[in-house]
């Protein structure tokens, strides 16, 4: 696996030489990504240079093990090679780790979808708290959250909700969300303690940039109306909600929150744009794996992924079999400790494969 690395300090040269040529300066998205593809050649020639050496220094010490008769220097010279061999598996990890394929989807934004399922309006309140627990993991993370679309229920809940999530590999961190969420609880609204089932689905679909997806205008049919808020009444006078379909696909958003007919219709195209993505990505890997549905972060939005016990305070993700006490924590946005444990499932799971 290691055989690529061998020119690994040629291709860093290579890359310092074109991002020096002063030419460049005129094209920055051809900067940018020479630069990002620098960043990363260069930390896995430090991390090639460190195991390169690592073994060498192994190999003088295990020399040193035949050669050697003064007992004191032996011993050091075993705790070192024991040191050695750690850090020499760990490098070799952290190398593979490196060199796995990327998901190119990795660095981008991500287009967050909830929608309340079974339990009426217990569901589109779990829907709310989700959003919000999400909201303030972005939060932590220094995300920007912009919600593009939403259909409230009027007690704080909502059917559905669609926002961006934009910062620092964004979809690299929430995809694994994809699925279906259940919670058990007591509803506020039930007089007699008993605890209820509902669930909530939620979709991460990667931003589709308008260079990555080509929609061709004359496939898409637009329609305006009023927009209206919970119960149904109208709460503008004006036809500024957003209808867009795409005729190929049959593929329907809209989008009512901004009083401004032209923002709400850029913000069902972002929607749009993202679903269609998402769709072709999803044909592509049914084509590519038969086995999809048992992986992590497969997608599969109709799979339960996840149990919310709020009586034993207990959330329990199926996919990894992990269980933590902590639900109180984790609706306050601190997801670290479900999502890190699925990000290494994963990479394990990955390196298996190569």
């Amino acid at each position: 696996m290691f055989e690529q690395l061998a020119d690994i300090a040629e291709r860093k040269r290579d890359l310092e030489n074109r991002l020096a040529d002063p030419g460049l300066m005129g094209d920055p998205a051809r900067f940018q990504a020479l630069a990002k593809e620098h960043s990363q050649v260069t930390r896995l020639d430090a991390l090639y240079a460190d195991y390169l050496k690592a073994k060498r220094d192994l190999a003088a010490n295990r020399q040193l093990l035949q050669e050697e008769d003064d007992e004191e220097i032996l011993a050091m010279a075993r705790v070192e090679s024991e040191e050695l061999r750690v850090r020499i598996e760990t490098l070799d990890k952290e190398l593979r780790l490196a060199l796995l394929p990327k998901d190119p989807n990795d660095e981008k934004n991500t287009v967050l979808e909830i929608r309340a399922g079974t339990g009426g309006d217990e569901a589109a309140l779990f829907a709310s708290d989700l959003f919000r627990m999400y909201g303030r993991y972005a939060e932590d993370q220094g995300w920007k959250v912009e919600v593009l679309s939403s259909n409230p229920i009027g007690i704080g809940g909502y059917k559905e909700i669609i926002a961006l999530v934009s910062g620092d590999r964004v979809y690299s961190r929430l995809k694994y969300e994809s699925g279906v969420h259940r919670v058990q609880r007591v509803p506020d609204t039930e007089t007699q303690g008993r605890v209820h089932t509902s669930a909530v689905t939620v979709a991460v679909l990667p931003e589709a940039e308008e260079v990555e997806l080509k929609i061709n205008p004359a496939e898409l049919k637009f329609d305006v109306f009023r927009s209206s808020g919970p119960g149904g009444q109208s709460v503008n006078t004006t036809d500024s909600a957003v209808r867009v379909t795409h005729l190929p696909t049959g593929l329907v958003v809209s989008c009512q929150d901004e009083k401004s007919q032209h923002k709400n219709k850029a913000k069902a195209l972002q929607v749009l744009r993202a679903r269609l993505l998402d769709r072709l990505q999803q044909e592509q890997h049914d084509k590519i794996s038969s086995d999809r549905k048992s992986q992590v972060g497969s997608g599969d939005r109709s799979e339960r992924i996840r149990t919310y016990n709020f009586p034993q305070n207990r959330l329990t993700d199926h996919r990894i079999n992990l269980t933590v006490y902590r639900l109180d924590e984790v609706m306050l946005g601190r997801l670290d400790e479900v999502i890190e444990p699925l990000m290494l499932h994963h990479q394990t799971e990955a390196l298996k494969q190569h």
